[in-house]
């Protein structure tokens, strides 16, 4: 089993949400959970607690382990995600561009048929969820 599969698997179990994990420099591992209530310190402490035992039995090889929210701007990963933000701020940037442009800022309205819908300053785009390289929320304060 990958580490992204056992990942999945055991947050799931636990009731959090595989947001991404990073393998860095010197044995790093960085995972990235959500849930539905958002994330708390204690949130972060009891997963961190029990990846670590689970990696030691699967005998993942790693150094470090950080557990962290994906913080306020966090990356919408998933289809799931374009339905769980509808009505969220997001931006998005395409790998190639769409009517001029690769980078796009509005409110999020949904994900429909392969397309992602945005509502830009009243108007509606659609960007094919294919060519999205990256999209995160895009919080106002």
């Amino acid at each position: 089993m990958d580490v992204r599969t056992l990942l999945e698997t055991t947050l799931s179990g636990l009731g959090y949400e595989l947001v991404d994990f990073e393998l860095g420099h010197g044995g790093l591992m960085r995972v990235f959970i959500d849930a539905p209530a958002g994330i708390a310190l204690d949130d972060c402490v009891k997963v961190s607690n029990h990846l670590t035992r689970l990696f030691t039995v699967e005998n993942i090889d790693y150094d470090r382990l950080e557990v962290s929210s994906p913080g306020l701007d966090r990356p919408l990963t998933r289809e799931a995600d374009y339905a769980r933000f509808a009505g969220e701020r997001v931006r998005i940037k395409t790998r190639l561009p769409i009517g001029e442009r690769k980078k796009f800022a509005g409110t999020l309205v949904g994900l429909a048929d392969g397309q992602v819908e945005l509502d830009i300053d009243g108007e509606r785009v659609a960007i094919p969820l294919a060519s999205i390289d990256k999209a995160r929320l895009d919080p106002q304060f």
